[in-house]
């Protein structure tokens, strides 16, 4: 009979919080391309203001839409790594670990919903 290790090992626990930081890093860099699309968009508006080029700015920019559901998007994935992370400590702790793919499938799907997005975005603004 094998017997169920309490407490996992040190390893265990670091490969928890290095799989933490990683997710920390994701959703501080999906803030940040966010926050760049924002002051991008924002910076074109006053170029064109500045150069008198009304026409290089479009009316209906969804641009700064964009960029503030990036930042939502980083936020939400920092909270729910932040739970996943406490989960899988809980977990090991205890000697069952279960392993769940949610937190990567929904930003993979999110992922590719934004790169949909922003390609008909680029097509029609051309």
């Amino acid at each position: 009979m094998q017997e169920t290790k309490k407490n996992g090992n040190a390893s265990d626990h670091l490969a928890n919080e290095r799989t933490f930081l990683a997710w920390t890093r994701t959703s501080v860099g999906i803030m940040a391309f966010g926050f760049v699309v924002v002051k991008f968009s924002l910076f074109v508006k006053q170029l064109s203001l500045i150069l008198g080029k009304k026409d290089l700015v479009q009316s209906k920019g969804y641009s700064s839409v964009a960029g503030i559901i990036l930042v939502t998007v980083g936020a939400i994935t920092s909270i729910l790594s932040y739970l996943r992370y406490k989960s899988t400590e809980r977990q090991l702790n205890q000697g069952e670990y279960k392993n769940s793919s949610f937190l990567i499938t929904a930003l993979t799907a999110f992922i590719f919903l934004v790169s949909i997005f922003l390609i008909v975005y680029l097509i029609v603004s051309t």
